[in-house]
């Protein structure tokens, strides 16, 4: 495998213009001969398809759900930066980039990071041109509030609905060209093979989830926009139809995956309340930009919130982090309340919650005023928890969230494979090992609007614009592959140990030993016990997962068991990733690398790299390759936010 990041030479301003001088180009008479296919319709794949489609190529998109404004993107909350710098606080390019690549901790590219901040202020402007609601001040500005890791105001938002929001803008942009006839729209089709013709990506295998009939689509590029993996862990703040299959089918072909280990937990969810919970709700980060997080200081505390004195209250961030306080990134945030609630002062029945308390901010600035901002989170909070934030603090808890790692992708967003491109959350992205808030919407916009359209260009130019076909020996050999997989699933009797099982159960299985051993905390102990587990699951699985209904009709039970089968064997090379960085970074915090303050500590000297792991076919370990990390405009240092 070859790892050929394509970054431009020349200052770090310039080579984004310098790429996309330099690049080929297809003439507008030659784009409507070339077809690609986009899998996915968020905010990555919605962009990408629109835009492709405005430019005069033929896109076939393709998502899972009814209807392509069910993308799970809808679910963000809080917004999305942009250095615009309206505040006139200090806000610029560079400090974007510098903030972004700080909260990374040092694990991303520098000429990546940077274009993300160059086009941030193109993607406010074509929402606005959308029509998207933005907030705005009384003059008719757009607002701006902070967020995590930042001390400048540079997240834009729809109140709690900014995803929601943006999508509607993409999917608009979409349907537009759906209209036009430039782009055909394929609903309730789930990718389950990436066909691959002399090295080349040509087509998918797709299975129609109301009639259960494998489908071949061919085009001359594959653009992957399909989201996370974070449903690896079971309980996540995703969809419960978000899932690794389209990346990891494609990973199975050749494309090179990149820091699977590197999760984002996220510090303000809803925490668990009970054992036949399927998923976990987020409660947007934006929160703590007025709701103060605290903990009792008496471990054996059974007052209410209300009636404990400020005396007997540990506002922990603003005490351990004075320069951020409560915004200091996730992956810190996150660690605290864990931190606090291992310490035994945890809140809540199952003491594993802390609170997000607003009562200071509401006496400051009037109720009305809170809730223009976060009425929306709070009537969601009140209708699970059946609690008030008004009137008392929110419970939360860290829960699974955003995924960094990803399909391993160039500067082009070109994945190992030629012409199979990863867009969005779906590649290894441009967040290193921890996202900062408000920069998923960005980057998912920014590869589909303003990346991809000028890079997939470079490619095509060299490719003959000639019909594509589906008659091809490469066809045949996916199609039959994903039958037999499918039948596969069908067949089981129970044979092995434990009798017959549900999808589910072996899914928590997984989800538990995730948690465990590869959460919030790793080591190797943890780290090497994972590994002995998780081949035992599947094995396990194969044997003894019952899969009600037949092939050829809508069968959610088999839609979810492939998915399974992918986690169970994807979830092995995430423990592998884990256990072979033995540095702590962002969002993976090896228990053993840790500073005398419990923050994580990097290792650059034998860390500085992205690792990039190739498959080697059933029962092979796969082999890590690695794309080494050079920092010219920044220098990596010991992160500090206090």
């Amino acid at each position: 495998m070859q790892l050929d990041s394509k970054i431009p030479e020349g200052p770090l301003a310039e080579k984004w213009d310098k790429a996309r001088f330099s690049n080929k180009l297809v003439n507008p008479a030659n784009k409507r001969k070339y077809e690609v296919i986009v899998v996915g319709t968020g905010l990555a794949g919605g962009a990408a398809a629109a835009t492709l489609g405005e430019l005069g190529y033929n896109v076939k998109s393709f998502c899972i759900q009814d209807s392509a404004r069910r993308a799970h993107s809808i679910a963000a909350q809080g917004g999305i930066n942009a250095a615009k710098n309206y505040q006139g606080d200090g806000d610029s390019i560079f400090r974007l980039f510098y903030d972004t690549i700080k909260g990374g901790d040092f694990r991303a590219r520098e000429a990546n990071v940077y274009r993300l901040a160059q086009v941030s202020n193109n993607i406010i402007d074509q929402g606005v041109a959308q029509g998207i609601p933005f907030a705005r001040e009384y003059g008719g500005t757009l607002a701006n509030r902070s967020f995590g890791g930042a001390q400048v105001s540079r997240t834009f938002y729809a109140r709690g609905q900014t995803g929601q929001q943006l999508l509607i803008g993409a999917y608009s942009a979409m349907m537009r060209q759906v209209a036009a006839g430039k782009v055909t729209l394929y609903t309730r089709q789930e990718m389950v093979d990436l066909v691959v013709v002399d090295g080349e990506a040509k087509g998918i295998i797709t299975r129609n989830l109301i009639t259960g009939e494998i489908e071949r689509h061919s085009a001359h590029a594959v653009v992957l926009a399909t989201g996370g993996y974070g449903n690896v862990y079971f309980l996540s703040t995703n969809a419960m139809a978000s899932n690794v299959t389209a990346a990891w089918r494609a990973h199975k072909r050749g494309a090179g995956f990149a820091n699977p280990c590197m999760v984002q937990i996220h510090p303000t969810c809803i925490p668990v309340h009970g054992d036949f919970q399927s998923k976990l709700t987020l409660m947007s980060e934006s929160l703590r930009n007025d709701g103060r997080v605290w903990v009792p200081k008496n471990p054996n505390e059974t007052r209410k919130a209300a009636d404990i004195p400020e005396s007997e209250r540990d506002y922990y961030l603003e005490r351990k982090y004075p320069s951020f306080g409560n915004l200091v990134p996730r992956d810190v945030a996150s660690r605290n309340a864990k931190q606090a609630c291992d310490d035994g002062l945890g809140v809540g029945e199952t003491k594993l919650g802390v609170y997000l308390d607003f009562a200071e901010a509401i006496e400051r600035d009037g109720l009305d005023v809170i809730l223009r901002k976060y009425g929306n989170l709070f009537h969601m909070y009140e209708k699970i928890t059946a609690s008030n934030p008004t009137k008392e603090p929110m419970m939360i808890y860290p829960a699974v969230h955003y995924t960094m790692g990803g399909l391993w992708v160039d500067y082009e967003l070109m994945t190992t494979v030629p012409g199979l491109y990863a867009a969005g959350e779906a590649n290894f992205s441009d967040h290193g090992a921890n996202r900062l808030g408000a920069s998923a919407l960005m980057q998912g916009l920014a590869d589909g609007y303003f990346v991809l359209p000028y890079t997939i260009g470079n490619y095509l130019a060299n490719v003959a614009p000639e019909p594509t076909t589906t008659n091809h020996e490469a066809f045949d050999e996916a199609e039959t592959n994903a039958r037999e997989f499918t039948n596969k699933l069908l067949k089981n009797t129970g044979s092995g140990k434990s009798g017959l099982q549900t999808v589910d159960y072996y899914h928590k299985k997984l989800g538990q030993i995730m948690w465990d051993d590869c959460g919030m905390g790793r080591n190797k102990e943890g780290l090497e016990h994972a590994l002995k587990v998780i081949p035992e699951i599947r094995e396990e699985f194969w044997e003894n997962v019952t899969v009600p209904g037949n092939r050829n009709e809508l069968n959610q039970s088999l839609e979810r068991a492939g998915r399974v089968a992918d986690f169970l064997e994807f979830g092995e090379l995430m423990v592998r990733d884990a256990l072979e960085r033995e540095e702590s970074c962002g969002g993976h915090f090896r228990e053993e690398s840790q500073t005398e303050e419990n923050e994580a500590k990097r290792d650059d000297e034998n860390f500085s790299h992205v690792s990039v792991w190739e498959h080697k076919g059933e029962g092979n370990k796969p082999v890590m390759h690695k794309e080494p990390l050079t920092f010219e405009n920044v220098t990596p240092s010991q992160r500090s936010y206090k």
